[in-house]
């Protein structure tokens, strides 16, 4: 039987406890929980019914599979404290931004390490993680990842080397999107509407677009197509945005966070 440890029981080690009971992917019997702050564990013991302890070496003893799900500021001292206790049998799944396989492996000699870059969507289980897998594990711990994963949300496994970039699109993603939303509401403000119902307006229109997207495997480049009819509403707005350079600053975007992903990993 699987058991999952987490060391930290903060919003995202949250939201997969949450996720993986809501999904009966695991029973809370299942599902065990290291958190330093008291009323956090009495909080998250209240709402899942899971066993949460102080200290990370109940839960290195009670589970084969362990979310390392603390600031990547902690790591280090963290994973020090119960690193002896590790096993083969023990399979680490680390969320922490910006610490690469190697330096996970070199802190855990003896487990099986993967490295994922979750996203905060993950706490509405519509997550984006991509996973890679370190050089102690096995063909049957992706499968094992997976399942868990798919719990809160998509799962795409990808090379290290791809972390980076994964990082600035689905990793800072949300913010950029939210961004642009925000942008847009405001203009939508402007022109009349209440913050209320342009918000909702502009909410809905894209998830909307995220889902048309995805369920009818759509590329942007079909579906824009698709709406833009000749002479209407849709071409005047594109041929403001084709004339600006919002690519370019999307691209700057993108490359910034992605710059600031390798410095961190370093």
């Amino acid at each position: 039987m699987m058991k999952v440890g987490l060391i930290g029981a903060g919003k995202m080690a949250e939201a997969i406890i949450a996720s993986l009971i809501e999904t009966k992917t695991l029973g809370a019997h299942q599902i065990l929980a290291c958190e330093i702050d008291a009323a956090r564990r009495r909080q998250v013991k209240r709402r899942y019914g899971i066993n949460v302890y102080s200290r990370p070496e109940h839960i290195v003893d009670a589970s084969n599979v362990i979310f390392l799900a603390v600031k990547p500021q902690s790591i280090t001292d963290t994973v020090r404290s119960f690193a002896d206790a590790l096993t083969a049998k023990h399979l680490v799944v680390s969320i922490a931004a910006g610490k690469t396989i190697a330096n996970l492996e070199g802190l855990m000699p003896a487990a099986r390490i993967v490295r994922v870059m979750p996203n905060i969507c993950s706490v509405v289980s519509h997550g984006m993680s991509a996973f890679c897998m370190g050089t102690r594990a096995k063909a049957a711990d992706i499968k094992s990842v997976k399942v868990l994963l798919s719990s809160f949300g998509k799962v795409l496994e990808l090379p290290e080397k791809h972390f980076d970039a994964v990082t600035a699109l689905s990793g800072s993603g949300p913010a950029f999107f939210a961004f642009v939303l925000q942008a847009m509401v405001k203009s939508a403000e402007r022109m009349g509407l209440s913050k209320d119902a342009a918000l909702l307006l502009g909410e809905q229109t894209m998830l909307g677009t995220a889902n048309l997207l995805m369920d009818k495997k759509l590329s942007p480049e079909t579906l824009i197509e698709a709406v833009t009819s000749a002479k209407g509403t849709t071409e005047a707005g594109l041929g403001v945005l084709g004339k600006s350079d919002v690519a370019e600053i999307l691209d700057e975007t993108l490359k910034a966070a992605a710059k600031r992903s390798k410095e961190l990993s370093g």
